[in-house]
């Protein structure tokens, strides 16, 4: 953006008014204005206001700056944005903007037409809400302990029950074709393979909408009021769009972000509801991942916020699947996490409509170190009384110690685990450090047990060489051999032994004494039957997104590596990779 614009804005841009919409200013002399810092937590104001040079600094933590960079800060974004939305604060039109293509500016004004479409879809939504037909959708938010001031904060609303309603208020907005890209509609297929008309995608449910970072509308979350075939399932979601990626937006962003940088810590829970119960019970640092686990692009976006985080999602086997999958990612990323398991077993809205906000602030002030709940749910899932048990259970920790970066962090949460499960603190550093040295996931002994990936590849390569269950997976060993090379070391051997033996030969003489036991146990264990082709190219597939999982965690160490040591051009190659490493992931799913 030109300087002479950013000038002009500036010229223009009254800093009081501007902070002002997010600290309270008092004034404090003739050209002062003073209050608490928005940059850390503090309880006597040491942020002052200067209007007429137009600069603020806090006395406290030392930040400051002109109205630009104060956007910058709070809203994290960069120069040029922050510029654009302090014109737009002040009513100043943006000069006209220069595309690279024809598809770019055509992207560009799909992207606005559709944040257009979803902020009508939303206002029509809070309007059907307070209709005759939102009668039974308010009487459920009422129940659900839901203000109309809470309402409103969210903007809650209602999707009748009409298939064509919406379609109708928005199609003179836009053209068919970005009505269908905006995610609010579904269609069937026609025989001639066209798509077919327009129908609402919610109907008779109440919806919540899923804001960006800047708080426009991107996507909706619509519960069932019904239940039972009929009703479908109790939550639907937008489909992605060109607005709209479910793995790189955290619900409440909006709202939370500024309580999150004072508070310098995050709570995150599964499901809006619960975020939205939790908020306005005044825990405004929530966050909800929409009852999925953490994605590397959402640690990414929290962490321009905060590097601390209390985990309290739901306790059933899903949510500690869930909580499990974010630890590891989030404690990869160098993040302090806590974990919260409420009493009784209730989810976080329950609690605090059952119990109060008082004991939910109690509850979350109680959390544990991730490394204690971790613990706990090893000894649960494997009672170490016997030695196989004890290894299961490290072996379910194992992952979790390795991803830890900092090195004294990863020997204290060993030394617990070795305390906790009753195994020698010695026994478990060799194993650790034979672990590490053999990048596995996984120590020694008989109990450890081979995935089901790795028992069909050895059922495939076990079979004739002239069989097509081997040729399909001698076909993949040498497309993706790569990846086969990371695969964990006694596995490998098998599979190489039984590759390199000759044709016809029995698979069982091509081993050493030591792998035969094992390559019996799988022929002849319960899963032993012979697998089809497709299980084959599941197991293909699982063994490729583990060698790339194992590829994206290196690259990212090295990349955490050369930050600290200020290699910019290795970190830009690094980052390249990681990204490269991550579609190819998602090209997977």
């Amino acid at each position: 953006m030109a300087d002479n614009f950013a000038q002009t804005v500036k010229q223009q841009a009254d800093i009081v008014k501007i902070i002002g919409e997010i600290v309270r200013l008092k004034k404090a002399g003739a050209q002062n204005y003073s209050g608490l810092c928005p940059f850390h937590a503090e309880k006597t104001p040491s942020f002052s206001v200067h209007a007429g040079r137009q600069f603020y600094h806090c006395f406290g933590c030392g930040q400051s700056g002109d109205v630009f960079s104060f956007i910058q800060k709070i809203e994290n974004v960069s120069f040029p944005e922050a510029v654009k939305t302090v014109a737009a604060k002040c009513g100043i039109p943006l000069p006209k903007r220069e595309f690279s293509s024809p598809e770019e500016a055509a992207e560009s004004r799909q992207r606005g037409k559709l944040i257009e479409l979803h902020e009508a879809a939303t206002a029509w939504f809070e309007q059907q809400l307070r209709s005759p037909e939102g009668a039974l959708a308010r009487e459920y938010l009422s129940g659900r302990g839901m203000t109309d001031e809470g309402i409103a904060k969210f903007r809650i609303g209602y999707a009748p029950e009409s298939f064509h309603a919406l379609r109708d208020k928005l199609q003179g907005m836009a053209d068919v074709e970005t009505l269908r890209a905006s995610g609010l509609f579904s269609f069937k297929e026609q025989e001639d393979g066209k798509p077919g008309p327009l129908y609402s995608r919610f109907r008779k449910r109440i919806t919540f909408p899923i804001a960006n970072e800047s708080g426009r509308v991107i996507a909706f979350t619509a519960r069932a009021l019904e239940s039972g075939e009929r009703a479908g399932a109790k939550y639907i979601n937008s489909p992605e769009t060109p607005l709209y990626t479910k793995g790189q937006v955290l619900f409440n962003l909006d709202k939370a972000r500024q309580a999150i940088r004072v508070a310098d810590f995050a709570v995150l829970v599964e499901g809006q509801v619960d975020c939205i119960s939790a908020y306005l019970a005044g825990i405004t640092n929530v966050l909800a991942t929409s009852g999925t686990a953490f994605s590397e692009a959402q640690v990414r976006l929290l962490s321009r916020y905060t590097t601390r985080v209390i985990v309290n999602f739901d306790p059933d086997t899903a949510g500690a699947n869930a909580a499990e999958k974010s630890i590891a990612l989030l404690t990869e990323e160098g993040f302090e996490v806590k974990m919260v398991t409420l009493e009784g077993g209730l989810d976080p809205d329950r609690y605090v409509r059952e119990r109060g906000a008082k004991a939910y602030m109690a509850a979350l002030r109680g959390a544990r170190r991730h490394q204690e709940y971790l613990l706990e749910r090893a000894r649960q899932m494997f009672p170490p009384r016997t030695p196989e048990a004890k290894i299961k259970a490290l072996n379910y920790l194992l992952p979790h110690i390795r991803r830890m970066p900092n090195r004294i962090s990863r020997d204290e949460f060993a030394m617990d685990a070795a305390q906790k499960l009753g195994i020698d603190s010695a026994l478990v550093r060799e194993e650790l450090k034979q672990a590490a040295a053999k990048r596995r996931d996984f120590v020694g002994g008989k109990a450890t047990p081979f995935t089901r990936a790795e028992q069909i590849l050895m059922q495939a390569f076990s079979a004739s060489q002239a069989s097509e269950l081997y040729q399909s997976a001698e076909a993949a060993y040498l497309e993706h051999e790569a990846d086969f090379g990371r695969i964990r070391e006694d596995v490998r051997e098998i599979l190489q032994r039984l590759r390199g033996r000759a044709a016809g030969a029995d698979p069982m003489e091509a081993l050493e004494p030591a792998h035969r036991q094992a390559l019996a146990g799988v022929l002849m264990s319960v899963h032993g039957a012979e697998p089809e082709l497709d299980h084959v190219e599941s197991a293909i597939l699982t063994l490729r997104r583990a060698s790339l999982e194992q590829e994206q965690r290196a690259v990212r160490a090295a990349l955490q590596d050369a930050e600290r040591a200020g290699k910019a051009d290795e970190v830009l190659a690094l980052s390249r990779k990681a990204h490269e490493i991550g579609i190819k992931l998602r090209g997977l799913d």
